[in-house]
């Protein structure tokens, strides 16, 4: 029996290309509309101490995962990764286990597919100056995503301490990369990737500027503000998920009538005007990613080096 193919972070990374992902990802959202993909909500289970365990499992007919990962805050003290965990990715008709891959990189790099795919649509032009708030682990996938895809684009990388921005675009040794205390009135692209319970970007919706919000992820979150919404197109990943962990948008009380899901998006097309896209994540991103490691690890059997 072959031995299933274990990946550290580089070896999941490698088999998750951005261009790849973005195209499982946006046919991930067709099977979720067309219930075609089995996506339930993520399960929190707590440990004693404090941590917390995420048990996000999809299925589809040719595939299905299970995330399982744990979030631990007070490692950051010891020095240690926050997040830990593994994607099991099982045949759709078997259930023979073919792969694992690393949980927070699977998760780092769909969520920044998910966003570059929201960029691809809202934003047929390109990004030409992006302004990120953030300098964690999100904010870089999505910074590497955008380099990998618009080699023109600048980057301006905005932090929330003294410090953090700079040395932030210093690990990128690129150019294009620089550390900013504001947003530029010519950047045509905000991407927040933070866990700020205030709003760090809440200017009002202007032409030709698309906003992304990716940091977010419970109901007393927010970073996009409510004069931000009130003026703009309103997009999420997943509306059920979104409806219980888009803090951005429960704090804003927004109309949840105008809110569309990024399969319409993909369907249907841009409206006119401004617009933001707001990231939850959904264990159906997982599974394109799954799909996009498989198809690699296929690819590379056809063509051994």
């Amino acid at each position: 029996m072959n031995e299933t193919p274990v990946c550290d972070a580089a070896g999941t990374a490698a088999r998750l290309p951005f261009s790849a992902l973005m195209r499982e990802i946006a046919r991930a959202a067709g099977d979720l509309a067309a219930a075609r993909l089995c996506a339930p909500a993520r399960q929190a289970v707590p440990f004693p101490g404090g941590a917390v365990m995420l048990s996000m499992p999809a299925t589809a007919a040719d595939v299905g995962i299970h995330k399982l990962v744990n979030v631990a805050p007070d490692n950051r003290a010891l020095g240690l990764p926050t997040i830990n965990g593994v994607v099991s990715v099982y045949d759709g008709v078997t259930g023979r286990l073919r792969l694992l891959l690393d949980g927070p990189t699977v998760t780092t790099r769909r969520t920044a597919a998910v966003s570059m795919l929201a960029v691809q649509r809202l934003l047929p032009g390109g990004p030409r100056h992006a302004a990120v708030f953030g300098t964690g682990t999100q904010a870089a996938g999505h910074v590497l995503a955008l380099l990998t895809l618009h080699p023109d684009v600048r980057v301006d990388v905005i932090g929330h301490a003294p410090g953090r921005a700079e040395a932030f675009a210093e690990t990128f040794d690129d150019g294009r990369v620089r550390p900013a205390g504001q947003v530029d009135p010519e950047a045509d692209l905000v991407l927040t990737a933070t866990t700020s319970a205030v709003p760090v970007y809440d200017q009002p919706a202007r032409e030709g500027r698309l906003v992304i919000g990716v940091g977010a992820y419970r109901h007393d979150l927010a970073e996009i503000g409510a004069r931000t919404l009130a003026g703009s197109h309103l997009f999420v990943d997943d509306p059920e998920g979104a409806r219980h962990e888009a803090g951005d948008y429960l704090q804003a009380d927004v109309d949840w009538s105008r809110v569309r899901s990024l399969s319409s998006l993909l369907d249907e097309g841009p409206p006119a005007g401004p617009a933001v896209f707001k990231s939850v994540g959904c264990a159906a991103w997982d599974l394109a990613a799954a799909r996009c490691a498989l198809h690699a690890d296929d690819a590379s059997e056809r063509n051994p080096a």
